[in-house]
């Protein structure tokens, strides 16, 4: 399964790399420093969340969607900034939805939340 942080996360990558060397199967398990500075600049960034502003209802919105077989993804921007943005995985009769239908499916999900 794919870690979906790293798309969001400057770097994740380089802070994560320790950690994942340390959990491979021919690595023997002894916390050190570098493990734990790892694993503590991970906890801080991912429970640091970025704020969202508030959208306002009267200006405009600016929606782009993406759908793929596995899932629909959208964001919604106001102002040149991110206001909401959400992924779902698709249900397995919806796999075999057109691609035009899976974006205005997409676009329905964003009006919807």
């Amino acid at each position: 399964m794919d870690v979906p942080y790293r798309r969001f996360m400057e770097g994740f990558y380089k802070i994560a790399l320790p950690i994942t060397r340390l959990i491979r199967k021919s690595t023997k398990f002894e916390l050190t420093k570098e493990y734990e500075r790892s694993f503590q600049e991970l906890k801080k960034k991912l429970v640091i969340a970025p704020v969202l502003p508030m959208s306002k209802g009267n200006e405009c919105f600016m929606i782009y969607s993406d759908a793929s077989n596995k899932s629909l993804e959208y964001v919604v921007m106001q102002n040149g900034k991110l206001s909401t943005y959400a992924s779902k995985l698709l249900k397995p009769y919806e796999k075999n939805y057109l691609t035009h239908n899976l974006e205005l499916i997409a676009m329905v999900f964003a009006l919807n939340i």
